[in-house]
């Protein structure tokens, strides 16, 4: 009676808890999983007020939290926009990977953790935030901004790509050698190829076998359907986050939306725990030891993805602006960092502590990186310009910009009719 008793204390005060930061948190305009972050950190080991009995309870929260994550992920995209994303987007996608990846991994190495943590850095410093990104943009109105589908092919793309880097991380993690994780991967592309045709192909069938007009029964066929999926997909160690994510992908249309609304207050709550749960597992004190290689680390990242949306935004035709717009997009890191992190830390404790000091630093850099990047840069340029335009001017050559014409830069991006 004592240990339920305090069990319900520690649970209650929990979830209070993330519902007060997480008004906060809105309240400011901010994403509240750095604040989550910060509230597993005074909670667990070490920390101003650590939990006892509640600990196996939120664990295992933290799992549903992960699974709804990626099942409310994979219901936002159809089998057909997958494929086409395949299609249009694979260049910024490889760009995008060996401009992030590489930076984890080598500070991994130059770490000395190893080849096994150094993939799982790799994946850390790879993959954006596609919460926190999708907030930022429609918080500031880029919704119908020409580079706006440049950036949510992007996500796609790095969104898909877990169906594979996930499998191959988690037989690594598992210590099954080259061979076995050759195998995983093989078993991850062949189960990703198969849904999607099955999505493709029959996807109306199944979802008309999930469908209900009970919300009741359709929310408890596709949590039920979800659950048992990620269940054999960890016991194929494929992952439970993989199989959710399919399971979303093969549901469509009514159902898909269906699910959706009334899967989301679900996901919110327990993708909170989950984040509070890394929190709670990594141990105050180990983070200021990081700190440096977790701040240099988001330095470079930074650029890389500024890099990465300059890139894929020239590929559609778009004009600086609207490149620098979509690199400064990209930045944030939060759900998926945490979800790899989280995955290896039983494996090597080291990834726990660089991974919360890293995606604390970005989660809140990146919505500034996406607000200011582009303005910054035109500033300095114009800056740079009346320097020079100054310089010339003594020698008795005009300005550039006496006449008041755009420049060069503006003339690309209103030449399409869009103010870039």
């Amino acid at each position: 009676m004592h240990n339920t008793t305090a069990l319900l204390i520690e649970l209650g005060s929990l979830i209070l808890a993330l519902g007060l930061i997480g008004r906060l948190a809105e309240r400011v305009g901010l994403s509240p999983i750095p604040l989550y972050l910060l509230a597993g950190l005074a909670f667990g080991q070490g920390g101003l007020l650590p939990l006892n009995a509640s600990e196996d309870f939120v664990a295992v929260g933290a799992e549903i939290g992960v699974i709804l994550l990626l099942l409310l992920l994979g219901l936002e995209y159809s089998a057909s926009e997958l494929v086409t994303s395949l299609k249009t987007q694979y260049p910024s996608g490889a760009v995008d990977f060996v401009l992030n990846a590489t930076p984890g991994a080598a500070a991994s190495l130059l770490l000395g953790w190893g080849p096994v943590a150094a993939v799982a850095l790799a994946g850390v410093t790879w993959i954006s935030s596609s919460g926190v990104v999708a907030k930022v943009l429609t918080d500031l109105g880029r919704l119908g901004n020409r580079e706006t589908p440049v950036v949510l092919g992007v996500l796609v793309m790095e969104d898909l790509s877990m169906a594979v880097y996930l499998p191959l991380l988690t037989a690594l993690l598992a210590g099954v050698g080259l061979a076995g994780g050759s195998v995983a991967l093989v078993v991850a592309l062949g189960t990703v190829g198969l849904v999607l045709y099955v999505a493709l192909r029959h996807g109306r069938l199944i979802s008309r076998a999930v469908s209900s007009d009970n919300p009741e029964m359709l929310l408890l066929v596709v949590l039920g359907l979800t659950v048992l999926v990620a269940g054999v997909a960890q016991q194929l160690q494929v992952s439970a986050a993989v199989g959710a994510f399919l399971v979303g992908i093969a549901l469509s249309g009514e159902v898909a939306e269906g699910a959706r609304k009334l899967l989301t207050p679900l996901r919110d709550l327990f993708a909170a725990v989950f984040f509070v749960f890394f929190g709670l597992s990594t141990d105050p004190a180990a983070i200021p030891p990081v700190l440096l290689p977790a701040l240099l680390l988001a330095v470079v990242t930074t650029f890389t993805k500024i890099a990465t949306g300059w890139y894929a935004a020239r590929r559609a035709g778009i004009g600086p602006r609207g490149r620098l717009r979509a690199g400064g997009a990209l930045v944030a890191r939060g759900e998926f960092s945490i979800v790899i992190a989280g995955l290896a830390v039983a494996t090597e404790p080291r990834i726990g502590p660089i991974a919360t000091a890293y995606v604390l630093i970005l989660v809140i850099l990146g919505p500034l990186t996406a607000r200011w990047t582009e303005p910054l840069v035109s500033r300095m340029r114009k800056t740079n310009r009346w320097r020079r335009g100054r310089g010339e001017g003594d020698e008795g050559t005009p300005m550039t910009r006496a006449s008041g014409l755009p420049s060069p830069d503006e003339t690309l991006d209103t030449a399409t009719g869009v103010k870039g």
